[in-house]
């Protein structure tokens, strides 16, 4: 349910719903907006009476949610939300690029790449310290040392610096040195990690689990919010299909869903979407014109000897032109990278 105040609702009024909220026993979402200031309600196991909380003053009109992700729907939250990470935004006419190796390797070669993905225009710097793997046996992350590098990265580059979390423990270490947590397509649905990211004060990239349909990842994404953490990216990253062509199949669809659905912004991921490095710029082409509004891109300096995901990675001169194709493609719509 959604109580939507008046224009003119004074913050007394906005108080006193929220209070006649939680003497329910329920939990009140309150969201102030350009117009008018909307009242989220979470908690509920059946339909609220809604009459006590109409006749207070101030009520302008009471939605009832019809999807069963309340938090991140667009009827809860009418206007898109533009969350930040540093000094960049996802959701609104500027379209960030995260770019990085998949694994950090060592500082060499975080430095090397972010040197150039940087002067090409990236917006964040992307690379995972931590490494859920299908094979016990495959390079598993340099763990802390690893952040160490990205904090180094940082500092050199100013560019913020996006890791994946594999569970709570590596979450409440990545808080103390990066500036947005990842969670992975095979966490999408660890609901304690989930419930972790909702006590963050980062915001948070939450990929699609790899055979997840949109409903379950907004589902997921709805954990993160109902905990009090409100930044939330979404990110479409393949999903799997019974084509062979490609590692996954890159939805391009889900994002006109979402946007259509959800007030998150979506990002798209085609290094993953693709596997295959020949398709990656095609892709990213595609994802923006569809309205993405970011891309993560994997990028490493010697593709040909990196301990995971070489066969999708660009070289930085194929990320130069990957850049200067998504900017043509980003002014036709209104955008910009």
């Amino acid at each position: 349910m959604l109580v939507v105040m008046e224009g003119s609702a004074t913050k007394e009024q906005i108080e006193a719903v929220v209070k006649s909220i939680e003497d329910m026993g329920l939990r009140a979402h309150p969201m102030p907006g350009a117009q008018r200031t909307a009242i989220g309600i979470t908690g509920n196991k059946q339909m609220v009476k809604d009459a006590m909380l109409s006749a207070q003053p101030g009520v302008l009109e009471i939605i009832h949610v019809t999807q069963p992700f309340k938090l991140v729907s667009r009827e809860f939250h009418p206007e898109d939300s533009h969350i930040k990470v540093g000094d960049v935004v996802f959701g609104g006419a500027f379209v960030p690029v995260m770019a990085g190796p998949c694994s950090v390797e060592s500082e060499d070669q975080c430095m090397v790449v972010a040197e150039r993905v940087k002067a090409a225009g990236a917006s964040m710097f992307r690379g995972g310290a931590f490494k859920p793997r299908t094979s016990p046996y495959d390079f598993q992350g340099l763990g802390e040392d690893g952040l160490k590098i990205l904090k180094k990265v940082r500092e050199k580059y100013d560019l913020p610096i996006v890791t994946e979390a594999v569970d709570p423990e590596t979450l409440t270490l990545i808080e103390s040195y990066a500036d947005m947590i990842q969670i992975g397509a095979r966490n999408m649905q660890n609901y304690s990690l989930l419930r972790r990211a909702g006590k963050s004060s980062l915001p948070v990239l939450l990929k699609r689990g790899m055979s997840a349909t949109l409903t379950e990842l907004l589902m997921a994404a709805e954990y993160i919010l109902a905990e009090g953490n409100p930044n939330v990216v979404l990110c479409e990253r393949g999903i799997r299909s019974f084509a062979d062509h490609t590692r996954n199949t890159l939805d391009l669809s889900a994002i006109p869903y979402v946007h259509r659905t959800s007030h998150l912004p979506i990002v798209s991921d085609p290094s993953h979407g693709t596997g295959r490095r020949d398709k990656v710029d095609a892709l990213s082409r595609a994802s923006v014109a569809v309205g993405a509004d970011g891309l993560i891109i994997e990028v490493h300096n010697e593709p040909e000897k990196a301990l995971s995901d070489g066969a999708q990675s660009l070289i930085p001169d194929q990320f130069d032109n990957l850049m200067n194709t998504v900017k043509s493609i980003a002014g036709v719509i209104n955008r910009r990278m």
